[in-house]
């Protein structure tokens, strides 16, 4: 009998270690994020009496929240502060939807994120300084929203960022320096903003740079003489700006350039190592892949 027992409660154990549950503020966060998000509305939902693993879009690893997948979702309202209790959370994609409201400062607390896409929603206000602290982050893309204000500085402290799009914004100012500390980028999309002033030299370190987007702006000045170091750069867009010198362009190597723009109306210039035949010569609408 006593063996008997001692298999049962064994077994109850086990059963509990297979379905412990996330933390109490992990929970709340989630169910924050429901009702702050209109989740009754979504186009598939959640039932908060069910368990949180059935939770449409909620991916679990060893009792913390991972992943936060609700692309095109139909979200409305607002991103609630408790976000950044989900502190091992390392994708957040809520990209496609009707989110509105400011980002919250919370988002720094995502230490371990990676991807963040926001693109194609109402998110309104300024990028908060606290994006900096996101360490881990490869993947920004808040493009098609309402942000205002100036890019941060901070934004130089997400050293591991690859994709950065913010582009068809209300940025305005000045392209913050720091950029040049994100050497590890590949891809910047800042088209149809409307940012002014230089070109910083400082984006010349940004020597793994695949796409640059930098169409409908108010940028001046001429092209920095170190974009010559842009070496994989094979999308090229600088056209509707203000720029009173394409000199430099001659210093680059682009003869991989696949996409190339700029305001064609400058008869001085000979780009003699670009092949036209295959450079496709894009339109201004910035392309993304709206797939997931």
């Amino acid at each position: 009998m006593k063996r008997i027992l001692c298999l049962v409660l064994t077994a109850i154990i086990c059963s509990n270690a297979v379905q412990a549950e996330i933390s109490g503020d992990e929970k709340q966060a989630l169910v924050d994020f429901y009702n702050s998000t209109n989740g009754e509305a979504w186009k598939v939902t959640w039932d908060l009496n069910a368990s949180y693993d059935t939770w449409h879009g909620v991916q679990v690893v060893n009792d913390h929240v991972v992943a936060i997948d609700l692309f095109h979702n139909n979200l409305s309202g607002s991103l609630p502060n408790s976000i950044g209790k989900l502190a091992r959370l390392e994708k957040l994609n809520l990209a496609f939807n009707s989110i509105s409201g400011t980002l919250p400062t919370s988002l720094g607390l995502l230490k371990n994120l990676k991807v963040l896409k926001l693109e194609m929603n109402r998110i309104k206000g300024t990028l908060p300084n606290t994006i900096g602290m996101m360490s881990e982050l490869e993947e920004f893309s808040i493009f098609n929203n309402f942000i205002s204000g100036s890019i941060p500085e901070a934004i130089g402290g997400l050293k591991k960022l690859k994709v950065l799009n913010l582009s068809s914004n209300n940025l305005k100012g000045a392209i913050p320096k720091s950029l040049g500390d994100l050497t590890k980028l590949e891809s910047l999309g800042l088209f149809e903003n409307g940012l002014e002033g230089k070109i910083p030299n400082e984006m010349g370190n940004l020597k793994e740079l695949k796409e640059l987007v930098l169409a409908n702006n108010q940028l001046g000045g001429e092209i920095p003489e170190e974009f010559g170091q842009l070496a994989s750069l094979e999308i090229f867009q600088i056209q509707n700006n203000n720029f009173n010198s394409f000199e430099n362009i001659g210093m680059m190597d682009t003869r991989g350039l696949l996409v190339f723009d700029y305001d064609k109306d400058d008869s001085q210039l000979d780009f003699k190592d670009i092949n036209f035949s295959k450079t496709r010569m894009a339109d201004t609408k910035f392309e993304d892949d709206v797939e997931e």
